[in-house]
């Protein structure tokens, strides 16, 4: 993969998400659409504590969804 393709902030995350913990990024973000209205931290403790995601990840997780929302 060229360094133009390689994936950049919270999406550099993705293959270590899905390789961990077995499900596409998408199955986190569609479980994050009803936390929608809380707060970033709320989320990652949420998925931490309900789903046992490492902090690293959650932060990731949570950062992209956010930032697809505006």
């Amino acid at each position: 993969m060229a360094d133009s393709e390689k994936l950049k902030g919270p999406a550099s995350y993705f293959p270590s998400i899905e390789k961990t913990y077995g499900y596409a990024v998408t199955h986190w973000l569609s479980l994050l659409e009803t936390m929608s209205g809380k707060k970033h931290m709320e989320m990652v403790a949420w998925l931490k504590n309900d789903h046992k995601i490492g902090h690293g990840h959650a932060n990731a997780l949570v950062a992209y969804y956010l930032s697809q929302q505006s």
